[in-house]
């Protein structure tokens, strides 16, 4: 996506990749693929909107965070697959780690701020180097490791052939491998994990000159990376502390800026990176992420065949007045906050002859509201003040029926922005921040314009009874039994 100084879209391009699914549970991209398609979008963003690449200012990178890739420095060649931010193929590593100390799954959270699950890079990481047999490589630096901003900085900046080799303190923050407050690689959960220093990228802030991309973007200044959810923080301007996003991706992840002050929390959240400018502090966030949002919708039309395409499912949905009793908490990879439970299984409760499929569509949006309400409601406990409002954006904000339904369950105004792709908006943001492109973070917030608002309009009473049913729900999932 190309963007001009007011924020609005210029230009963009955009081509799917193929997600592989090898084994129950187990989720894969192909690295060289996701190049290939960048490569493919930039030409086409460029092209589409006649621009030569010495007009662009900078180029930054917005990518799913804890996605693994490892990769033969001298040839740049993959040694296998990535292993994608759901796969949950590392539960037993996960299990060794937690049962290896009293404090549980939270053993590691005084360093990284983060619960032991196979959602992070860590252990990732730890499956690969035992499955392939690299650590000596890997120790000698021949093997690199890098979530996906570390492989396309790498490859944009010329790859084998002298490329970067670094990350953003936002994607550092989501290995389980850095130290949240020193923002650097922790000794003693490398050793802990064996992982050795010297494959790892060097960790940067998320918005400086990092150097200057070859190929198709020859001399732009590489000048930006963030992690999705944080680019999208940022693009969506929530620079003071208490602003909150949420976006409706593949996943729902929700982020609340905190400042420079580190929250722990005592909730089920995660503490994070939002972002880093140049030398300035790093600001943090507590974080909510749900595995399954659009990825349900997505299921509905794969798996079950109730829609043809994704976008059927609002129409679909607003054929019937509620969900008629149904409830669909989809743990297809466990649940994530509050709860942190990779045991947990997907169910369907509450059924009778009534529902129908109109009534599974609206069961199926509903649920992303509802973990967005467990969300804020933990959010809320932590830092012990009430969201004001909540910004929204991702592909899922197209469809009213359910930002009406989450404004409702929230009891709080929903906004959704202009430019509705912040997480793009937010990597420009960043990129061009830091070669002065806009000036201040004020006038990043001179960029951002509001599209539409979602008022509140359910009765409080119905707003808990709803949510009473759908802890009920969770609960069937939580007893599931292998």
């Amino acid at each position: 996506m190309v963007f001009d100084h007011d924020g609005c879209v210029v230009a963009m391009d955009q081509r799917p990749h193929e997600q592989i699914y090898p084994a129950p549970g187990w989720v894969e991209h192909d690295p060289v693929e996701i190049w290939e398609r960048c490569r493919e979008v930039i030409a086409g963003a460029l092209g589409a909107g006649g621009i030569p690449p010495g007009d662009l200012a900078a180029v930054g990178l917005a990518n799913q965070r804890e996605t693994v890739v490892v990769w033969d420095r001298a040839t740049g060649a993959p040694l296998r697959n990535a292993i994608v931010w759901q796969d949950t193929r590392t539960r037993e590593i996960c299990a060794g780690l937690a049962a290896g100390d009293p404090a549980g799954i939270d053993r590691f959270r005084p360093a990284t701020g983060l619960p032991i699950a196979t959602y992070f890079s860590g252990p990732k990481l730890r499956w690969l180097l035992d499955d392939l047999g690299a650590r000596g490589p890997a120790s000698r630096g021949e093997v690199l490791f890098g979530t996906i901003d570390s492989w396309l900085i790498w490859n944009l900046t010329g790859g084998a052939g002298g490329g970067i080799h670094v990350t953003d303190v936002t994607n550092a923050s989501r290995t389980q491998l850095m130290d949240l407050s020193s923002l650097t690689w922790d000794p003693s959960l490398l050793e802990l994990l064996a992982i050795p220093a010297g494959m790892l990228p060097e960790i940067r802030s998320s918005s400086e000159v990092y150097g200057r991309a070859t190929g198709g973007l020859a001399g732009v200044p590489v000048a930006a990376a963030l992690g999705d959810q944080q680019a999208a923080l940022f693009g969506q301007t929530c620079f003071r502390e208490g602003e909150a996003k949420n976006t409706y991706g593949t996943g729902c992840f929700l982020l609340a800026n905190t400042g420079e002050r580190r929250v722990d929390s005592s909730s089920g959240l995660i503490t994070t990176v939002g972002y880093r400018i140049g030398e300035e502090a790093a600001i943090y966030c507590l974080e909510g992420s749900v595995a399954m949002a659009g990825a349900v919708v997505q299921w509905l039309r794969d798996n079950l065949g109730i829609i043809a395409s994704s976008d059927e499912v609002e129409g679909l949905a607003a054929a019937v007045p509620d969900n008629g009793g149904a409830y669909f908490v989809p743990a297809f990879s466990g649940l994530f906050a509050p709860y942190w439970r990779s045991d947990a299984r997907g169910v369907i409760a509450g059924l009778t002859r009534y529902v129908n499929r109109g009534h599974l569509a609206r069961a199926a949006l509903e649920a992303t509201a509802f973990q967005t309400r467990e969300v804020v409601d933990a959010m809320q406990a932590d830092v012990g003040r009430p969201l004001a409002e909540l910004r929204v954006d991702g592909g899922m904000v197209v469809n009213a029926l359910l930002m009406q339904f989450q404004a409702d369950l929230l009891g709080v105004p929903v906004v959704r922005p202009a430019v509705s792709e912040t997480t793009a908006l937010g990597a420009a943001f960043a990129a061009g921040l830091a070669v002065g492109f806009w000036g201040s973070l004020d006038e990043l917030r001179g960029c951002w314009r509001e599209d539409r608002r979602w008022e509140p309009r359910m009765a409080g009473a119905e707003r808990e009874r709803l949510m009473r049913s759908w802890k009920k729900a969770v609960a069937r999932s939580l007893d599931w039994v292998d």
